[in-house]
């Protein structure tokens, strides 16, 4: 994988970081895609010390002219992309009954809208180089559902359509697309979330702890590797069983 390059949204932190540190490790360039500039530009200088190349991109994966140029930009840093991570998700939560247009709105067009602008314009790259890797970040929750989070499950369930239904249209040319479905993965937005919640989550995990961004980002790692060529239009659950 060395001297490949990769492309990361919501990359300046979190899972996306730790996805971002874990290729470079394996001396794949990184191109750091958030809505947050100075966060992504501060985590493209601390992957460059990985010695790999590094840039730092500002988009907002819902908008389609930010997608094609954080493409072009990537495209005329490093000359090619064969990994695509579609990492950027939000939430808003609340019960569905009570949930704003707004809300379902902002979820569904950053969640999923912003993973098929990605692939649209990733697809337009590796389709000329016939080699590619593409990695959607699902959810647990678009395979059992939570309440409070009717946009979200709903967001993430569509995308693990939207992975299945590239993946086959575009394994003749070399392209994989699969999908990552964490569980309940320890963070910065998760460390915010009352005890007592927490512990309520803790009793449905079969492995009786919180996963970590690492163990998301090696099994995006597998996708993205050569190891996986026979793999397509997949999803692994990194849940510690929550979800079997």
């Amino acid at each position: 994988m060395k001297g490949q390059t990769a492309l990361i949204t919501g990359a300046g932190r979190g899972i996306g970081k730790a996805i971002a540190e874990a290729l470079a490790k394996k001396g794949v360039n990184i191109a750091v895609a958030d809505v947050n500039l100075e966060i992504a530009q501060e985590s493209a200088a601390d992957l460059a010390r990985l010695d790999v190349k590094t840039i730092a991109l500002k988009v907002d994966v819902a908008n389609a002219a930010d997608v094609a140029a954080m493409f072009d930009g990537t495209v005329k840093a490093f000359g090619k992309v064969e990994i695509l991570v579609n990492n950027a998700g939000i939430t808003r939560d609340g019960l569905l009954m009570r949930m704003k247009e707004e809300d379902w709105d902002a979820v569904l067009n950053i969640n999923l809208k912003g993973a098929f602008l990605c692939c649209r314009e990733g697809i337009k790259v590796m389709a000329k180089q016939r080699y590619g890797r593409i990695i959607n970040i699902a959810s647990v929750v678009a395979f059992m559902g939570n309440p409070g989070q009717v946009n979200y499950s709903a967001s993430k369930a569509g995308l693990v359509g939207l992975t299945k239904t590239a993946a086959r249209e575009y394994a003749s040319r070399g392209i994989t697309v699969n999908a990552v479905a964490p569980g309940f993965i320890q963070t910065a937005m998760t460390d915010a979330l009352p005890e007592n919640v927490k512990q309520d989550m803790m009793k449905a995990i079969p492995m009786s702890r919180f996963g970590t961004s690492d163990d998301v980002a090696n099994a995006v790692v597998f996708f993205a590797s050569p190891e996986s060529t026979y793999v397509t239009g997949q999803v692994i659950h990194v849940n510690g069983g929550m979800y079997m």
